[in-house]
């Protein structure tokens, strides 16, 4: 195969792909400008209206390519091009594409992202072939993390921990959401990370799990619930831990101690070995037997990555058995109305025996 990207990560995933293929018998996979194509090949195309994918067989693999963006792309990938041009359109550049990498294709991998007119075209092209998501292939392999990417991950965990600091020395009476939010750019800029995400929330808004930051201004007792991510050298952070601007309101530290129980319990369940369904009602029991399950609302964690969200999601009805590399964010919460809401996230890696956690920072209540 003489096209493959001239770096041996590049060439290291392409192999374990088409091993991955061989054994779902997959003869294509088709992937979008993406985070699984941005994991296997180390970029990804410009992505718009026009038709960009890459396409990839047992034994070739290449791009279709909008000629606009060709000479760009190339200085990422070796990978052969099949360019189109806006007044011709891709049909003809995506069946020479189609036969350069799987002439004889009967079951073909999808991304799952990619935009619906681009699938429709794969799947029209492939209307006899039995078909799947990239998510059983690509998705696969991307869940267990090399050496390499958890020592970015623990190195992007190092940072939210100071981002988070930062956050807690920053609060003053008067100031709002947005500007707590500035204060997050700024902590995650000055160790060379982009923010990616900050969930800002005072006092009551706090009991919203995906609250949109906003103009709410900080007063004293107000809980303060702050979950930030940032990405550096291709992988995220995830973190959320909680604050108080001076003393919390009524029965808040009891609340706070389950839901760190609760975060207790599935770090105790995550080994491998285990479905990741035990994570989650490991930490659903702690938090039911104290009389909030109703109030727990959403999935324990998500697999953590190339993307904030993404494979093992670690919920009640996952069946996956875990491994040994497998990356997600243990994040039970527990949401009052109209009072407060708390959540505690740490990010755990699976480790021969258990899990590690890569946050150093404690999920004790600041009080400031």
């Amino acid at each position: 195969m003489a096209h493959d990207a001239v770096k041996p990560e590049v060439a290291e995933r392409l192999a374990r792909l088409r091993s991955r293929m061989a054994a779902t018998n997959t003869d294509l996979v088709a992937l979008a400008p993406g985070a699984h194509l941005r994991w296997l090949l180390g970029f990804a195309p410009a992505a718009d209206e026009r038709a960009s994918l890459c396409l990839i067989g047992q034994d070739e693999a290449c791009f279709l390519m909008p000629a606009l963006n060709a000479d760009d792309s190339r200085q990422h990938t070796d990978l052969p091009f099949f360019e189109w041009k806006d007044e011709t359109g891709p049909a003809k550049a995506f069946a020479d594409a189609l036969t350069f990498a799987a002439p004889r294709a009967r079951r073909f991998a999808l991304d799952e992202t990619m935009r619906a007119d681009h699938a429709l075209m794969l799947t029209d092209a492939l209307a006899g072939c039995a078909r799947s998501f990239a998510s059983d292939t690509v998705g696969a392999l991307r869940m267990i993390k090399s050496a390499d990417e958890i020592a970015r991950l623990r190195d992007n965990a190092r940072i939210a921990d100071l981002a988070q600091v930062a956050v807690r020395a920053a609060l003053a009476e008067g100031m709002s959401e947005t500007d707590l939010a500035r204060v997050v750019q700024e902590a995650f800029a000055a160790e060379g990370a982009k923010p990616t995400f900050a969930i800002l929330a005072f006092g009551p808004n706090s009991a919203y799990p995906h609250h949109h930051t906003g103009a709410t201004r900080l007063t004293r007792g107000d809980v303060v619930l702050v979950d930030i991510g940032g990405l550096k050298d291709g992988y995220n952070s995830d973190i959320t831990r909680m604050a108080s601007f001076g003393e919390p309101p009524a029965g808040y530290r009891d609340v706070h101690w389950v839901v760190d129980a609760a975060v207790r319990a599935a770090m105790a369940a995550a080994r491998p070995g285990v479905q990741a369904r035990s994570v989650d009602l490991a930490a659903r029991q702690v938090i039911s037997d104290a009389g909030y399950g109703a109030y727990f609302t959403h999935r324990t964690g998500h697999g953590l990555g190339t993307e904030v969200h993404e494979q093992p999601y670690i919920t009640s009805a996952n069946d996956l058995v875990l491994e040994e590399g497998m990356v997600f964010t243990i994040e039970p919460g527990i949401y009052l109305p109209g009072r407060f809401g708390i959540r505690l996230e740490e990010v755990a890696v699976v480790t021969a025996t258990g899990c590690e956690i890569l946050s150093g920072l404690s999920r004790d209540l600041a009080v400031v």
